[in-house]
């Protein structure tokens, strides 16, 4: 039997994994296993809600366990640690607990197609202090770690041990941009829990772009709206800065001014995890991302693909496909009808990337963002109300993927009450 094996439970990794299950893991045609380090799945773009307190994970989070067993594929917790080609194995690293104790040891799985999905981590670009004082929005477990601190400040502050809350985030991409309304809202909601004498002037969020204006990789009027609407919200929004240095009271920028700062938040750039720097021979950018080619196989071995913000794909253009969960889904879905078609012995096709436009959502304040497609001419800008429900219908296009259209109708009837059941705002 065909040995199939996904590394990493991102939206792409886990979208590819659920549909070769339904197609070949039930019909004992493949042996279909998803390798995570994590035990439970959370859509990264919804983690600056977790960190921010408006979004509990614990509901929200999906068992990879649960999940593969009702889907018809196996599930390995773990962290890649090495891929022998030749062998055609992996090497998953021992893990251990909070007191260092092995829980599992290392073990060695066995490929026949490998498909590399481990999405990206922060790139600090070696930037002194960051590592150390600034926290990075890659995992469930480091918004966890902001949400507490967050909490720990508002608490201060509720009991008038401290003026303000200062927060100081780092890039003004989608996750900057999102967590500094995000942020607004948090103070908004704990109002309601006690702490009736917080005013938005108790809180201090400083946005830091190096680049012209903020969300870059958007058009100008986007980016002018966006920027719009975060002044009024009360970010100071400070474009064309450059951090040089992170230390415990601040980042330093290249002016030398220091922007004092509570807490700090890096999210100036991707890469692919550091260990992936030519991992077995395989070629790789200078982001540590496997370069792949047009059909998304790896350039160096045919039985390994690469999908989503660990893989280097470059357009006809010449132009790099952008790390967006919209990509992640369209490449696995090409990865999914590849691996079809090696079954078949038919031709594999090439990955075509389709840009239906970014949306930006800053909170419930506002969403704003381009939408494009067949029934328009270039894009569209959209914002307000039909924004805010494109932008929710990404994440349930996500759900659908994975759980179908009738599950996923009744977890939005869910959702729906559980709005009114449970805090708006999570205080634990």
């Amino acid at each position: 039997m065909t040995k199939i094996i996904v590394v990493g439970g991102g939206a792409g990794g886990l979208e590819l994994a659920t549909k070769l299950g339904r197609k070949l893991g039930r019909n004992k045609k493949a042996h279909v296993t998803l390798v995570d380090k994590n035990r439970t799945h959370l859509w990264k773009p919804l983690l600056h809600e977790v960190a921010a307190g408006s979004l509990d994970d614990g509901v929200d989070a999906l068992s990879y366990r649960a999940h593969a067993k009702n889907h018809g594929f196996y599930f390995q917790l773990g962290s890649l640690s090495a891929i022998s080609r030749e062998q055609k194995n992996i090497t998953l690293a021992p893990m251990y607990d909070e007191e260092g104790k092995e829980v599992l040891s290392e073990r060695q799985l066995n490929y026949d197609i490998l498909v590399m999905a481990l999405g990206s981590v922060s790139n600090d670009f070696n930037t002194p202090g960051v590592k150390e004082n600034c926290i990075f929005l890659d995992s469930p477990d480091q918004a966890h770690k902001f949400h507490h601190k967050m909490l720990n400040k508002f608490l201060q502050l509720g009991e008038k041990q401290t003026a303000a809350v200062s927060v100081a985030i780092v890039g003004a991409g989608a996750t900057g941009v999102e967590l500094s309304a995000e942020l607004y809202n948090s103070l908004k909601q704990v109002k309601s829990y006690g702490f009736d004498d917080m005013s938005p002037s108790d809180l201090r969020v400083t946005l830091v772009e190096a680049g012209e204006k903020i969300l870059p990789a958007l058009p100008v009027r986007i980016s002018s709206a966006a920027h719009h609407e975060l002044s009024q919200l009360g970010v100071d929004v400070r474009t064309a800065t450059m951090v040089t240095e992170a230390t415990e009271k601040g980042l330093v920028t290249k002016s030398g001014e220091v922007i004092e700062a509570d807490l700090m938040v890096w999210a100036a750039g991707i890469k692919a995890p550091d260990f992936m720097k030519e991992i077995a021979g395989l070629e790789t950018n200078r982001a540590n991302q496997l370069v792949v080619k047009p059909n998304l196989q790896t350039t160096r071995d045919e039985n390994i693909y690469a999908l989503g913000d660990c893989a280097a794909c470059t357009l006809a253009d010449g132009k790099q496909v952008p790390p967006r969960a919209q990509s992640a889904h369209q490449m696995a879905s090409c990865v999914y009808d590849n691996i079809l078609a090696r079954f078949k012995g038919k031709p594999e096709k090439d990955y075509v990337y389709k840009d239906h436009g970014s949306l930006v959502s800053l909170s419930q304040f506002s969403t704003v963002g381009s939408l494009m497609g067949n029934l328009m001419r270039g894009s569209m800008m959209v914002e307000g109300r039909m924004a805010r429900l494109v932008y929710v219908s990404l994440y349930r296009m996500h759900q659908i993927a994975l759980h179908g259209y009738f599950k996923t109708a009744l977890m939005t009837v869910v959702g729906r009450i559980n709005r009114v059941l449970r805090p708006r705002l999570k205080l634990h």
